[in-house]
């Protein structure tokens, strides 16, 4: 009886040593890089078109409806790429592309902001000048392309990382 009891209490603490070698690593010099920087700015832009949009009585305008699904569908997906990025994650993934990854989210983000920023601005014109919401539209629309630039960015580096990963291979 008490070495079976002894034997699990060894394999007790064997398991939990194990869990504590599985930790994830904090890449803390990230947000220096170009790439961090576009994120950053990306994640702020991002947050200022939906927030700005979503302060407001939205309901009138339908597209208005289409640009809020873009910014706010691409906000959470850069929200969890920067999670991924800052806790180098991808490196306990090797399997996964992630150059190509990036490379497909960035340029889909840019496609779809450029639609729903040109989207945004034509509607705007449906709203009538000196209504409360205008000026939160106009702002909108302004970060809107603005965080356009950003993606189009994070996109160059994208295919610069792609470009050099697949001269190496």
């Amino acid at each position: 009886m008490e070495g079976a009891a002894t034997r699990t209490v060894i394999t007790t603490s064997s398991s939990t040593e194990n869990l504590s070698t599985s930790t994830l690593d904090y890449d803390r010099n990230f947000f220096r890089t170009a790439s961090g920087l576009l994120v950053f700015a990306e994640i702020v832009f991002g947050l200022l078109v939906w927030m700005l949009i979503a302060g407001t009585e939205y309901f009138p305008v339908s597209a208005f409806g289409w640009v809020l699904f873009v910014a706010i569908l691409y906000w959470v997906l850069t929200v969890i790429f920067l999670i991924i990025y800052l806790t180098m994650a991808y490196k306990k993934i090797p399997q996964v592309p992630w150059t190509t990854v990036g490379l497909f989210f960035n340029s889909s983000a840019t496609v779809m902001y450029v639609v729903a920023a040109a989207v945004h601005a034509a509607s705007i014109s449906h709203a009538v000048k000196g209504r409360s919401n205008y000026n939160c539209w106009v702002a909108s629309t302004f970060f809107a392309f603005l965080v356009t630039l950003c993606y189009a960015g994070s996109t160059y580096l994208s295919f610069k990382s792609w470009r050099s990963r697949d001269e190496e291979q």
